[in-house]
C-alpha cells in the first residue's frame, strides 16, 4: 500500500450501501459510486466516462453497471468496458472499511 493516511477519503457508513446495488457519494469535487456485490464493497467514478451520466441512476446486474443514458456497461470490480458506446474504462478506486466507515483512495493521477 502506497500513499499516506491523508490520501483516504471518508465516504460514509458501511451500512449505507445495500447488497446488489450502489449509492452515490461526493468526495470533494468528485462523484463516486459505491457498490456492495456478494458482500464485498467496490468504488468507481460515479459518472460514465462516455457522456458523464450519473451511474446512480443506472442498473446493477451482478458485477456490471449499466449507464442510464446510452446503456454502456462496465465490469464493476475492474472498470472494464463491456458494452459500447463507452470506449474508456470506468476508474476503479481502492476501498477499505475501518470502524464501520468506508474509506476510498482515488486512483493514481485522479
Amino acid at each position: 500500500m502506497s500513499g499516506t493516511e491523508s490520501d483516504w477519503i471518508d465516504a460514509g457508513p458501511e451500512t449505507e450501501v445495500p447488497e446488489g446495488d450502489l449509492i452515490e457519494v461526493k468526495a470533494g469535487d468528485r462523484i463516486l459510486a459505491l457498490y456492495r456485490i456478494g458482500g464485498k464493497l467496490h468504488a468507481t467514478d460515479g459518472l460514465c466516462p462516455h457522456e458523464q451520466a450519473r451511474l446512480c441512476n443506472g442498473l446493477v446486474d451482478g458485477e456490471t453497471i449499466e449507464c442510464p443514458k446510452h446503456n454502456a456497461r462496465f465490469h464493476i470490480p475492474t472498470g472494464k468496458v463491456l458494452r459500447r458506446p463507452a470506449k474508456t474504462d470506468l476508474a476503479v478506486h481502492e476501498i477499505r472499511v475501518e470502524n464501520g466507515r468506508i474509506l476510498v483512495r482515488l486512483k493514481n493521477g485522479d
